[in-house]
């Protein structure tokens, strides 16, 4: 199993920026397409960002197109979320999953995603 460790939160005004990055624990880490979700106090845990295992594909909730941007480093085990133009309703742990093998590219229900990591804290002032 996959172990994931996200980091790069913090406090940030509106406008601002963050970039955020999830780091694995296996060699295969480039064979898995990997997701961003986050989930906001009292809310469910809702989809971000995908990326598919070579980088060649990626998609995004409608929330954050053209704010976002996902990518990642194989070389490194590393997935990263690049988030611009911070809004204060971005305000929410950010979390990174695996995308189960069994499931097909396209999804952003979060039962479809497992190893998920412990989340990071991402914070935007009005």
């Amino acid at each position: 199993q996959v172990q994931l460790v996200e980091s790069g939160g913090g406090l940030v005004q509106a406008g601002g920026s963050l970039r955020l990055s999830c780091a694995a624990s296996r060699r295969t880490f480039n064979s898995y397409n990997m997701g961003w979700f986050r989930q906001a106090p009292g809310k469910e845990r809702e989809f971000v960002a995908v990326i598919m295992w070579s980088g060649g594909s990626s998609a995004y909730a409608d929330s954050v197109k053209g704010r976002f941007t996902i990518s990642r480093d194989n070389a490194k085990n590393t997935v990263y979320l690049q988030m611009n133009s911070l809004k204060p309703e971005d305000t929410a742990v950010y979390y990174c999953a695996v995308l189960r093998k069994t499931t097909s590219w396209g999804t952003q229900n979060p039962s479809d995603f497992g190893s998920w990591g412990q989340g990071t804290q991402v914070t935007v002032s009005s």
